[in-house]
């Protein structure tokens, strides 16, 4: 769905947004509201497992409030993964913004466009100077915390923790999210190393519970667990789950148990661990990062690598490696992709294209996914030969925006005035232009064709012209050429 949102984002059409990282993130704010991520075992009074029910908490000498964020060590608005240079953007980007705005925007601006999608991931992991009021209490990493979020939410998993670990793990809202990383990717042993010398960083009593059984240490897990029970630091639901995580008899009881309603990573791979694994189809499309993993079919790493891909989040190289790992195993779907593109690949060795190309073409066109064939296979289309070929591969050069690539025309409801940048506020400017692009997917070329005349005004020359052409080729993408 395309926003309409000017340099203040409405409260409506921030309502309508996906579910956002720090929604599904382990000990996200729908976890026990006086968890303390420090606690251990032996902090607990001699006779508190024998307590029944939740128990008083001193209301004095206590962390302050779980939703406040501490981000002491350094200054994370200034950390990114690319020079300003190298990503092609003004280092006074966010300059004169306040970080909660560009925090909001940051997690709402659309990125369904290729050319927007390289645009934001660079926004998202360019070292800018900070927001304006980055030194005030409470705004301090606010913005770094939603770059990085909503490169969770691309499913960009590796951007998103070379940008967190630039900042050290040494804080919890940090750690939190390279934790949960670790989890989709697989890598949880080293994720509770850290936390296991590091007291005071788990995001949940439950990764602690959960690292503390991975370090091999059961009795420790056992007992954190039926103390965070007693204390009420643990829901029922997920009592329940560490339960059978820690029992392995109960493995074999035959008891469904029921999966939350907004899944986080920690519980994702309890799940799996407890041999009900989840399907990742419905989930956040950071989840699919875990069915690229080889010790899951060949069906769900396929249909993952083409979710991931779709939201730029993997390479077009690495789809195109995974396509033709394996033989399909049926037709339609996935499988016929995989298929055309095996006989593509053939067809590009021997140089005899005539057929597999306009096939390939059309079964990718049909899924909406011409753009990933694009991205895959232009750089390696001769030109010339037949006018059906010749005309397929010249469509995606230009789409790709290869050099030599013929530009197509703009069309003609793109045309919009020249525009002034503002003074200040670039950032801002930035993303409302890009939401306005992406409003050309919903047929609204006019908006999307004032966007393009900001990205030029703010000096992105590039950006616009890119966008331009995609916006211009998109019917030829998505119907028949």
């Amino acid at each position: 769905m395309a926003l309409a949102f000017g340099l203040t984002l409405p409260l409506d059409a921030a309502a309508q947004q996906p579910l956002s990282a720090s929604d599904w993130l382990s000990g996200s704010v729908r976890g026990p509201e006086r968890e303390a991520s420090a606690w251990r075992p032996g902090d607990l009074p001699p006779d508190a497992l024998n307590r029944h029910g939740p128990q008083p908490v001193a209301q004095s000498g206590a962390v302050g409030p779980v939703q406040v964020t501490r981000l002491d060590v350094g200054d994370p608005d200034r950390t990114g993964t690319t020079s300003p240079n190298r990503a092609g953007l003004p280092p006074d980007l966010w300059v004169g913004s306040d970080a909660a705005t560009l925090s909001q925007m940051v997690l709402a601006t659309p990125a369904r466009l290729d050319a927007m999608q390289d645009l934001l991931k660079r926004v998202l992991t360019a070292q800018l100077a900070p927001p304006t009021d980055a030194e005030t209490p409470g705004q301090r990493g606010q913005l770094f915390l939603a770059r990085a979020d909503r490169l969770l939410d691309m499913g960009a998993l590796d951007q998103a923790q070379a940008l967190l670990a630039a900042a050290g793990p040494g804080e919890p809202e940090i750690f939190r999210r390279l934790f949960d990383v670790a989890l989709l990717e697989g890598d949880e042993g080293r994720a509770c190393a850290i936390m296991n010398g590091t007291p005071g960083i788990a995001p949940s009593f439950a990764a602690r519970i959960f690292c503390l059984a991975q370090s091999g240490d059961w009795a420790a897990a056992a007992i954190s667990l039926h103390g965070a029970e007693a204390l009420g630091l643990v829901d029922e639901r997920r009592a329940i789950l560490l339960t059978h995580f820690l029992d392995d008899g109960l493995v074999d009881g035959g008891q469904v148990i029921e999966p939350a309603d907004r899944m986080t990573p920690l519980e994702f791979r309890i799940h799996e661990a407890v041999g009900q694994p989840l399907p990742t189809t419905p989930l956040p499309v950071a989840f699919a990062q875990s069915d690229l993993r080889l010790n899951g079919g060949f069906k769900a790493r396929l249909e993952a690598a083409e979710r991931l891909a779709e939201s730029g989040a993997l390479p077009a190289a690495e789809l195109r490696r995974i396509y033709a790992e394996q033989r399909p195993a049926a037709s339609g779907g996935v499988w016929e992709r995989a298929s055309v593109m095996q006989t593509l690949e053939a067809a590009l060795a021997n140089g005899d294209l005539q057929q597999a190309l306009p096939r390939a073409f059309e079964e990718f066109r049909k899924a909406g996914m011409a753009d990933l064939l694009a991205a895959m296979v232009a750089a390696d289309l001769p030109e010339g030969g037949v006018p059906q070929v010749a005309e397929i591969a010249s469509l995606m050069r230009a789409w790709v925006g290869l050099p030599g690539a013929t530009r197509p025309e703009p069309a003609a409801d793109l045309a919009a005035p020249p525009v002034e940048a503002p003074d200040t506020r670039h950032g801002e400017a930035l993303l409302t232009a890009m939401a306005d692009i992406d409003a050309a997917l919903e047929g609204d070329l006019a908006r999307a064709g004032r966007g393009i005349a900001m990205l030029r005004a703010l000096g992105l020359d590039a950006d616009a012209d890119r966008a331009e052409t995609q916006i211009t080729l998109l019917p030829r993408m998505t119907a028949d050429p």
